[in-house]
């Protein structure tokens, strides 16, 4: 039997879990995964030993509010890993976790991946001597990164993204609205608020004054609203009160794919939800807020100009990024709108999303496959 330890961070890492783990089982059928992993990746059989949203923080203020529990966490993990000597280490995003793991595994002859690189090409490049010395390959889904990396000696193989060959397209979106009762002739806005707790309370208050401006412009409006557990549904509830009453809103216990399929637009926190808006073909507003001290620090170490993924692929400013202090109703709500009534804006947005689709598109299923055959038959090419 394959044993294979992994750990995936948050929601989107443990969609990528998911399909890292099918797509092994096809290729390795005696192969067993554990460590922390997410829904997603239990239902394709993964066990977990620690509840992945221990793991779901981000920020320098938000991480020392939980990083007594993170680092207990971490050493428990690399203790079990020790005693239990897995055939390979698979690190699934969340590096600043995942890296401290690899970096101790590696040190005692345990082989190591890591499933999308830590972003030192756009900020805190000082990483770089960990990530040379804690992995054996880098699995990177931008297509830039591999030569990046590549002058930086480290290992890699550009995997593409699996979301491009996991979500359909192209969207049915009046078969979709119809699935969730929407009537054909409302606008259709989704607001993407985050997949953590952290998120939710930066975000929920700002999310829902943005949908009362929006819903007085363009007349009528639905909203939807994805929520990936009832905690964190309850969570923006309690905080958006009674401004819930003051539009149109539809609340999904589910993952963003039919929300971002029926969507006109969609308002969204920035990560991983900005390329899926794109694989959806659905134009967005990009928007996101963090503690001053942290805004600051980021500042400080950030080297790129962008945050959404489709604007950091193709280089350019297709989505406008409202963040921190200009992240405003008025900033957010004249970018809906124009959205939402200039077709030429959205069909530059569209045609912009389907050049990152072809950046994106390799056969990620076999580059997966040659990446991890390549560490376990001690390959460094």
């Amino acid at each position: 039997m394959l044993r294979v330890g992994v750990v995936a961070g948050e929601a989107s890492g443990d969609q990528l879990g998911a399909s890292l783990i099918r797509i092994l089982k096809q290729h390795y059928p005696d192969i067993y995964f554990e460590g922390i992993a997410g829904p997603l990746m239990m239902k394709e059989g993964a066990h977990s030993l620690f509840p992945m949203d221990k793991l779901s923080v981000r920020g320098y203020w938000e991480v020392l509010r939980s990083l007594r529990e993170l680092l207990s966490i971490r050493k428990k993990i690399i203790a079990h890993f020790i005693h239990q000597p897995p055939d390979l280490f698979i690190g699934i995003d969340a590096p600043d976790f995942n890296l401290g793991v690899e970096e101790q595994l590696h040190a005692r002859g345990i082989k190591t991946i890591q499933m999308v690189a830590p972003t030192v090409w756009a900020w805190r490049e000082g990483r770089l001597p960990l990530i040379q010395r804690a992995v054996d390959r880098l699995l990177v889904v931008f297509p830039f990164e591999k030569q990046y990396f590549a002058t930086h000696r480290v290992t890699s193989t550009y995997i593409g993204h699996p979301l491009v060959n996991q979500l359909p397209h192209p969207v049915n979106r009046k078969a979709v609205r119809e699935s969730l009762f929407i009537n054909d002739k409302d606008h259709v806005v989704a607001l993407l608020p985050g997949s953590r707790s952290s998120e939710i309370e930066y975000h929920a208050r700002l999310f829902m004054n943005v949908a009362k401006e929006v819903s007085k412009h363009n007349k009528p409006v639905t909203f939807l609203i994805p929520f990936i557990n009832t905690k964190l549904k309850e969570l923006f509830c309690q905080l958006a009160g009674d401004s819930l009453n003051d539009v149109h809103i539809m609340m999904l216990e589910e993952n963003a794919h039919r929300v971002l399929s029926a969507a006109d637009v969609a308002l969204v926190a920035s990560g991983t939800a900005t390329l899926e808006a794109a694989l959806f073909d659905c134009p967005q507003v990009v928007t996101y807020k963090l503690s001053a001290f942290t805004a600051w620090m980021v500042r400080r170490k950030k080297k790129k100009g962008f945050v959404a993924l489709p604007n950091l692929i193709l280089n350019q400013p297709i989505i406008d990024e409202w963040l921190q202090e200009k992240a405003t109703v008025e900033n957010i709500t004249a970018s809906l709108d124009e959205l939402l009534s200039n077709q030429v804006k959205r069909d530059i947005m569209l045609s912009a999303y389907q050049n990152m689709r072809q950046e994106l598109s390799i056969d990620t299923e076999q580059a997966i496959i040659d990446g991890v055959r390549l560490v376990l038959e001690n390959h460094a090419i």
